[in-house]
């Protein structure tokens, strides 16, 4: 991975852990249901939204190696992943 994808990577952790922290002051708050939820879910799409950009640098670099496969069937590939994860 390179330097600017993990540092967007670290990043979008970095918000996940601000919303995770949000979520525990929400419940010692007793924050209505509703308020909860809608962040507990933020936490979790930004937690796959990681996990597709290390799942899709794994398939890349790991599984198919960088020169398994032509440009346009990784293209597919990533493709089927994020519909996929939709």
């Amino acid at each position: 991975m390179d330097t600017e994808e993990q540092k967007k990577l670290l990043d979008r952790l970095a918000r996940i852990e601000g919303q995770i922290g949000g979520l525990r002051r929400m419940l010692e708050d007793d924050r209505a249901c509703e308020d909860v939820l809608t962040q507990l879910l933020a936490a979790r799409s930004g937690l796959e939204k990681a996990g597709l950009v290390i799942l899709d640098r794994h398939m890349e670099k790991c599984v198919l190696g960088d020169d398994a496969v032509g440009e346009n069937t990784l293209i597919q590939l990533r493709e089927a992943l994020r519909l996929w994860a939709r």
